[in-house]
């Protein structure tokens, strides 16, 4: 049996708040989210770990003891800490600044919160919603330490000189149909449909290009958004079909009145992390900050 420290942390949290809504609120996570991660610690473990009541979530016997590992763990890196820190000074430390495209602070960003809070309270990670083009220009700055990007198809270019890309992630972009629709079984049947289009310049609006000439017709477009949250909104009204990428859609709640279709050469979004890179940067607190971001989106399951 391999279980995720991360799923107990999660599983923690809804005993001592008492349910799923609470503890997604502590977490600041969504409880779809925090759902997830429940299903994926019971398939790990092979048992149910809790149960639902009319006052709340409570432990099954597997969850209690689950629990109880939990908060060992949490002790013994309390213990760590206090060790290490007496051992030596040079803890990483100091305000960290994160900017991020919607989608991903949901997803990466307030999941890391969290853990960083817990793990390394040392550290002050500050975290903004911000759009790639105003972002960037604050990075080179010095005015931010890390930025999330977004591209379709391993498309980013090579960074710019004194700056850093890292791999964080690929995800596969979805269509997202109004609940009514038939669903499409093949990318052929995406030529007759009506489509939402993203803004020019992201991710979205690149892929659905891409998908264009893949299909070889020009697609119809009617509306165009910027936000996910936005554009899943619209797909639920029946305005058209949408090009969506898994953490806009599972890190958010769906609405029912919409259907997720995965189809086979549709494609990534990759995302990367940029930071500078100098002489003395990134400092340990960014390195610290970094690490555990790429760990964190080790640990996403999409799919």
């Amino acid at each position: 049996m391999q279980v995720l420290p991360q799923r107990l942390s999660v599983l923690l949290a809804v005993h001592r708040a008492g349910g799923v809504v609470a503890a997604a609120d502590f977490l600041h996570i969504t409880p779809s989210a925090v759902s997830q991660q429940i299903r994926l610690l019971e398939r790990e473990c092979g048992a149910r770990v809790l149960d639902r009541t009319p006052t709340g979530a409570v432990l099954t016997a597997a969850g209690k003891v689950l629990a109880d590992a939990a908060e060992r763990i949490e002790d013994e890196l309390t213990t760590v800490r206090r060790e290490l820190a007496d051992l030596d000074d040079s803890i990483p430390s100091g305000v960290v600044r994160v900017a991020s495209f919607a989608s991903a602070v949901r997803a990466l960003l307030l999941p890391l919160l969290s853990l960083l809070a817990t793990t390394s309270p040392e550290l002050e990670v500050i975290v903004e919603e911000a759009e790639e083009r105003n972002a960037l220009p604050r990075l080179r700055r010095g005015e931010l330490d890390l930025v999330l990007i977004e591209r379709d198809e391993h498309t980013l270019p090579a960074a710019p000189r004194g700056m850093v890309d890292i791999p964080l992630l690929d995800e596969s972009w979805l269509v997202v149909v109004p609940a009514e629709q038939a669903a499409p079984s093949t990318l052929t049947d995406l030529a007759r449909a009506t489509w939402i289009d993203l803004a020019p310049g992201t991710a979205g609006a690149f892929a659905l290009d891409r998908l264009e000439r893949q299909l070889g017709v020009p697609l119809t477009t009617r509306h165009v958004a910027y936000d996910y949250d936005v554009v899943l909104a619209m797909v639920s009204q029946g305005l058209g079909c949408a090009l969506l990428p898994e953490l806009a859609v599972y890190s958010g709640l769906v609405p029912d009145e919409l259907s997720v279709v995965r189809l086979p050469g549709l494609g990534v979004r990759q995302l990367v992390v940029r930071h500078r890179s100098t002489r003395t940067e990134p400092g340990p607190a960014t390195r610290a900050v970094l690490e555990a971001l790429l760990s964190q989106a080790q640990g996403i399951e999409l799919g």
